[in-house]
């Protein structure tokens, strides 16, 4: 989500001035969203650097990505892809998704991306049917918090050995560690992040970066 942090402004302020280097066709992106209804989906700028990083130090060539919104975080991974790569992205939202593809198409990454139009863990069920487990480098899942745990176990199946697998929102605005809070997403997401801390099958960090992201790299 875009404007979450747990650092004080003056201190997040100073960070990002130390740090971020976001390219026009992203500030761009990030403005025009900035003014949609639904702009707290998007996530922030420096969570998208810390990606375009990861997907880069990884040598990724094959990535996915649940949730695409306007398409800020697939134009991260698309940039840092190299030419040959491909990202598979998946998305419910014409509407949302006709503003990703513009700035795919103006940063000239469009051919990269691999957009799906339907319930995401039908095209993860896809994907595993046409034989492509372990064949995928990296995962974003950013989508209905009510299905976490299924597109993370359709990931985990996705990604090769190595691969890793990124996170969003498992801080959820630190609503996670309040008891006191007990509505379905908020439990949801708190079973979500106790399931990955005892799963064997993953290296884990959970990072506290703007509403909190979780990696975890296969075994």
């Amino acid at each position: 989500m875009s404007g979450k942090t747990f650092l004080e402004n003056s201190l997040q302020e100073y960070l990002l001035t130390v740090s971020l280097r976001e390219p026009e066709i992203l500030q761009r992106l990030r403005q025009e969203t900035a003014a949609h209804v639904m702009s707290q989906m998007q996530i922030a700028p420096e969570q998208g650097q810390l990606m375009r990083l990861l997907v880069q130090l990884m040598g990724a060539k094959k990535a996915l990505e649940i949730g695409v919104f306007t398409g800020y975080s697939s134009l991260c991974v698309a940039i840092a892809l190299p030419p040959d790569g491909k990202l598979v992205a998946c998305d419910v939202s014409e509407e949302y998704t006709a503003i990703a593809q513009r700035y795919w198409q103006q940063a000239g990454v469009a051919d990269k991306i691999d957009l799906r139009i339907a319930p995401a863990l039908e095209t993860l069920d896809q994907l595993l049917a046409a034989g492509e487990a372990n064949t995928f480098d990296f995962a974003f899942i950013d989508a209905d918090k009510s299905s976490y745990d299924r597109y993370y176990e359709r990931s985990l199946q996705l990604v090769r050995p190595g691969g890793l697998i990124a996170i969003d929102n498992v801080l959820w605005s630190g609503r996670v560690a309040d008891e006191q809070v007990k509505d379905n997403r908020t439990q949801t997401i708190r079973a979500f992040n106790q399931k990955l801390h005892q799963d064997e099958r993953i290296t884990l960090s959970v990072l506290a970066i703007a509403d909190g992201l979780t990696l975890a790299l296969k075994r």
